[in-house]
């Protein structure tokens, strides 16, 4: 009986199996693969190299232990120091001007002392005698005589200052010294002035004549018996703009 059983179950099982592969190729066959029909299987060899062995370990230094102090140099020798030398400036040497010489007139004039002299000297003031800024100095002196004069004329007024430089020569900055002549009438009066050296500037020059006949006036000259003569007289009219 039990052997029956067993031939029973060993078929149902056989028809299982066959029904289930004939289910699984109607399954692949409909979807349209196709199984392989060998599997080819190769097998590769290669040389397995030998790994090089690990480097040995570095020994690590203990924190813990102490490190030998080495030997401390000598400390370096101190800097030299220069101290500057002190600069001291060159006192300055003082140079003392020396005064132009004077020269002293050829003939002694007889009129008033700030229309007389012979100086080169410039000095503070304005007028004549050499004593003048700016328009300068005139120097008033003999001229070639009056005929025998016992006495000479002596100039009592007139000047020339510094209010009196033309503006024209004065804008140009024209400067230069004029000499002239002219004569003492026996009134007194300066005529027929002309000039003997000129400044090389025209006006500088009639500017001169034309203020000496103006202004000036003098003592007339006279002869032995007392009587009044003409006389001739000269003047230098210096013209510059110094500090102006």
């Amino acid at each position: 009986m039990m052997a029956r059983l067993d031939s029973d179950r060993l078929k149902s099982a056989l028809g299982v199996a066959a029904l289930h592969a004939a289910l699984g190729y109607a399954f692949v066959a409909g979807l349209g693969f196709e199984l392989p029909a060998t599997v080819d299987s190769y097998l590769k060899l290669f040389d397995v190299r030998a790994l090089p062995p690990p480097p040995p370990p570095v020994a690590q230094a203990d924190p813990d232990s102490e490190r030998t102090p080495e030997p401390e140099g000598a400390a370096a020798p101190p800097n030299l120091k220069a101290d500057p030398a002190p600069i001291v400036a060159p006192k300055p040497e003082i140079v003392i001007p020396i005064p132009p010489p004077v020269v002293a007139a050829p003939v002694a004039g007889t009129g008033p002392a700030p229309s007389a002299g012979a100086s080169d000297r410039p000095g503070p003031g304005t007028g004549a005698g050499g004593e003048g800024t700016g328009t300068g100095s005139g120097r008033f002196g003999s001229g070639t005589g009056g005929g025998g004069a016992a006495t000479p004329a002596r100039q009592i007024a007139g000047r020339i200052v510094d209010s009196d430089y033309p503006r024209a020569a004065r804008r140009a900055r024209d400067e230069g010294r004029v000499r002239v002549h002219f004569t003492v009438a026996t009134n007194g009066r300066a005529t027929d002035c002309r000039v003997v050296m000129s400044s090389g500037h025209p006006e500088l020059d009639a500017t001169t004549c034309r203020l000496i006949e103006r202004r000036y006036r003098f003592e007339p000259a006279r002869d032995a018996r007392g009587q009044p003569v003409p006389e001739t007289k000269g003047w230098e009219q210096v013209w510059w703009l110094e500090g102006r």
